[in-house]
């Protein structure tokens, strides 16, 4: 079994006693006709991990705190799903540009207060950064979370993640790259 069949079998067994958002079962997955659907509004594919995530263990609600997002359905709570949070923080960006979007970077999981957990889809290692939108500017808003996508996973099924009550002193590094990203975006 590959490393990452072997994390994906971790999650799967963790998300079946995970319930967040009061669901009382796991969403179904979703299809690869959503899964194209997804990034064809997205404009960018989905990492590897992250798409296998939807496809074989459910849509959403499983994962840290209040778990994944649903894919393209809006949540029972009104909450919105990945694909419509993230054009609609490109487009909150593209109208204050104080406060830009990067592109590629689509929120994953809702921390509450308005911070989200977000993949970088268009780094190599896809790394999951916070968003504290609390800060008094965009510039000190942004975290690194986890390296990859796959560490911010396995800091979930280990019960290791900053979010953990034994844990709450951990600190996170700032996102270096977010004003290159978003001077890049900014122009395109």
């Amino acid at each position: 079994m590959t490393e990452s069949e072997q994390l994906l079998t971790q999650v799967a067994a963790k998300a079946r006693n995970t319930r967040p958002w009061g669901w009382t079962s796991l969403p179904e997955p979703v299809d690869t006709t959503t899964l194209a659907r997804a990034e064809s509004a997205l404009g960018f594919p989905l990492p590897a991990l992250l798409a296998e995530l939807y496809v074989r263990i459910g849509d959403g609600g499983f994962g840290p705190e209040y778990g994944l997002l649903p894919l393209l359905d809006s949540l029972p709570s009104g909450e919105p799903a990945a694909v419509a949070q993230y054009l609609a923080n490109r487009e909150s960006g593209r109208k204050d540009p104080d406060w830009p979007w990067p592109a590629g970077v689509l929120p994953i999981s809702h921390w509450g207060c308005a911070m989200y957990a977000c993949v970088d889809c268009h780094s190599p290692r896809n790394p999951v950064l916070l968003f504290e939108p609390n800060a008094d500017d965009a510039d000190h808003a942004w975290f690194v979370d986890a390296p990859t996508l796959a560490d911010w996973l396995r800091t979930w099924t280990d019960g290791t993640g900053w979010y953990e009550e034994t844990n709450e002193d951990l600190e996170m590094a700032p996102w270096t790259d977010f004003r290159i990203r978003t001077a890049f975006t900014q122009a395109s």
